[in-house]
């Protein structure tokens, strides 16, 4: 019964990780990059407004970015649960 909980601690850690990871990949492709360009069309990043740059290469990073965190996290996560490879 012990292995169960663990097993249901792990995944619903695992789920909650994808799901903050998604959140914020949404938000930056789509929020900054298409809602709320006009108000970061003020704001220059290499000859070019706030809100183009996110749609072109910001998404793209922290995109990136988020692969990183995740490995990073889940390999913690499954060291915390004993699992790691």
């Amino acid at each position: 019964m012990a292995d169960n909980s663990s097993s249901n601690a792990y995944w619903s850690a695992n789920l909650r990780i994808i799901k903050i990871s998604l959140v914020i990949w949404a938000l930056v492709s789509f929020g900054f990059g298409i809602l709320l360009r006009p108000l970061l069309s003020g704001i220059s990043v290499g000859g070019t407004d706030l809100g183009f740059w996110f749609a072109q290469q910001g998404s793209i990073l922290v995109f990136l970015a988020l692969i990183f965190f995740y490995a990073w996290r889940m390999n913690k996560l499954d060291a915390e649960h004993g699992v790691e490879e």
